[in-house]
């Protein structure tokens, strides 16, 4: 602990808050919350801690805190951090899966679609589903009964659907407001619970199209009734008030929590969201956070009910949430939280061994690593590479890892503007100068290690760029390569120096994994550029063949290949006039 450390401590006041903890470079690495801060933050500096917060108070150079009037104030201010600061150990690792919804549209005409993507758009959600095929059937059955609008685009005459009363044909028509808003109505009734109301009307209806003979009509209500039952039934009902709820329960063990979150729409249980992620504090603490974030996301709707674990604050997640919520004490509400909590349990068993060995294999080799060369753990590594094509068309790229693994969306691909393209030196001075020029700019954080491909040359124009043209103070290491292109070793130090390393250990091949990512990475981008410019080179050869002509035969066709390949007809039927046609055709017969 560091004399800074020390002496905020001691000034630490008895009051609500939240604290911000930061590394060596100044960046905030985790946000928390308090009822009282002296004795949250305090926590952190005394006593024994498991690995995960051992390593998070390792990393801990400075904080600061912001003191509020109370626990709620304290909790959305710590949502807000979170989302402004996107602290590397305040993440959340959940499940990849998407769920179906089915959505009424935002527009004049509305119509009802399946989606998996949730958007704030204004539109009216509803779900998830278990899978695409319940919401895919489930839109068949409301397609059926209520007429909105099925088409993308607005057509030019009234089509089958609406011969087939599934469509008020606003394309010819004229169609209200109030009536495109009363069919929405309905369907928001239906998907919120209202399926016995609609069934009820239904009967109604076909009893009076019996009684008047009209028996194809009596049919058609009488199977659309049953595909009602049919489509609900696929679902296990498992509450009797028919309402939509979601249901938590958590399992914490070695520093590790795991939240289950039941679906229960319309009285049945639909579907579940499953994450696993390190805690830092108290569990009670980190799960109210968790449900705070849950609701952030687009995707999660706020239901008519959310029931939790004994020993959350529920009084407190009502008034953030503005919803009902509710911690049940017996019955089948409590019995279903009893039920999250058992899997919140199996599911954490079964993948803590896999995030344990994740663990080593990823953030212990930075430790590993930064054992070696006597630095801060390398949390946060920038690699480079430089690629051509026999001396021509010289290009660049960057990769981040993160803890040890790729973090593909901070990946960069660099177009040398300023350098001769055999100039290899020249180029990675071009591109270091570029990077941090605009890190320093935009205030981005800076990589605890920047690792180059290549030896002492590049090493020493990484260290005349960074430290004497910018001021910067950054660990650089070179990666050289034996004669099978292989990493064979790991330069660093003033002189360089070969870093010892066990070619079996997670370090090298964390190192391995770098250097091939960013030599797949640059080859990848420098492929593409050779092909835009063959596809550019041929085409623009040929009298006529414009910007436009050029993008449609490629969408058409997918090849410079299949273009030389086709004959008049078909380059007619990618669009072509035939005396154009004619012409490129001739082209690449010569």
């Amino acid at each position: 602990m560091n004399e800074i450390i020390k002496h905020k401590l001691a000034l630490l006041p008895d009051l609500p808050g939240c604290y911000l903890m930061k590394n060596h470079q100044g960046t905030v690495i985790y946000v928390g919350k308090a009822k009282v801060l002296k004795n949250r933050v305090r926590s952190y500096f005394t006593g024994s801690h498991d690995g995960k917060t051992a390593r998070l108070v390792s990393e801990i150079e400075d904080f600061e805190y912001i003191i509020t009037s109370s626990d709620l104030e304290a909790l959305i201010l710590e949502l807000n951090l979170i989302k402004k600061h996107d602290p590397k150990y305040n993440i959340m690792l959940k499940d990849d899966k998407t769920y179906p919804y089915l959505k009424i549209t935002n527009e004049r005409y509305p119509r009802l679609i399946t989606t998996r993507k949730v958007k704030r758009d204004k539109a009216k959600y509803f779900g998830p589903y278990p899978n695409a095929y319940a919401a895919n059937e489930t839109k068949k059955l409301l397609d059926r009964i209520y007429p909105l609008r099925k088409c993308v685009s607005m057509p030019k005459r009234v089509c089958l659907y609406y011969h087939l009363g599934q469509c008020l044909a606003p394309c010819e028509k004229d169609v209200s407001v109030a009536q495109m808003d009363e069919v929405v109505a309905q369907i928001t009734h239906f998907l919120n619970g209202g399926v016995d109301d609609v069934k009820a009307e239904l009967e109604q209806k076909m009893l009076a199209a019996a009684e008047t003979l009209a028996f194809e009509r009596a049919k058609e209500l009488r199977d659309q009734i049953t595909h009602i039952d049919t489509i609900m039934q696929k679902q296990k009902m498992i509450t009797r008030d028919k309402a939509n709820r979601d249901i938590f329960g958590y399992a914490v063990d070695k520093g590790w929590m795991c939240v289950q979150v039941f679906f229960v729409r319309q009285g049945k249980l639909i579907e579940r969201d499953v994450s696993i992620f390190p805690i830092y504090r108290e569990p009670e603490e980190e799960f109210l956070t968790f449900v705070g974030r849950f609701y952030e996301q687009p995707e999660h709707f706020k239901p008519t009910e959310i029931l939790l674990p004994k020993g959350t604050d529920s009084e407190l997640l009502m008034q953030l949430l503005q919803s009902k919520v509710t911690v049940p004490q017996r019955a089948q509400k409590k019995e279903l939280v009893d039920l999250a909590i058992k899997n919140a349990r199996v599911a954490l068993d079964e993948k803590f061994k896999i995030i344990e060995r994740q663990e080593e294999r990823t953030v212990g080799a930075c430790d590993e690593l930064g054992a070696a060369m006597n630095i801060y753990s390398p949390l946060h590594i920038e690699a480079f590479d430089n690629s051509h094509m026999h001396g021509a068309d010289a290009v660049s790229a960057m990769v981040v890892f993160i803890d040890g693994k790729p973090d593909r969306k901070a990946y960069r691909k660099f177009k040398l503007r300023d350098t001769a393209s055999h100039d290899d030196y020249g180029a990675m001075r071009e591109v270091l100068r570029r990077r941090y020029k605009r890190v320093l700019q935009d205030e981005l954080p800076l990589p605890d290690l920047i690792v180059v491909d290549g030896g002492k040359g590049q090493m020493t124009i990484a260290k005349e760029v960074l430290e004497d043209e910018l001021g910067l103070s950054i660990p650089i290491a070179g990666l050289a390569k034996d004669d099978k292109h292989q990493t064979a070793e790991l330069l660093y130090g003033e002189p360089p120096e070969r870093i010892a390393l066990k070619r079996t250990s997670d370090g090298f091949y964390l190192l391995q994994r770098i250097q091939d990512e960013v030599h797949r990475f640059a080859i990848t981008f420098l492929r593409q550029q050779r092909e835009k410019q063959v596809i550019q080179s041929v085409l623009d050869q040929i009298e006529g063949v414009g910007p436009k002509r050029k993008q449609q035969l490629l969408a058409h066709f997918g090849s410079i290949k299949k273009i030389k390949t086709a004959d008049v007809a078909a380059l007619q039927a990618a669009g072509m006039p035939e005396k154009l046609a004619t012409t490129i055709h001739a082209f690449f017969r010569q």
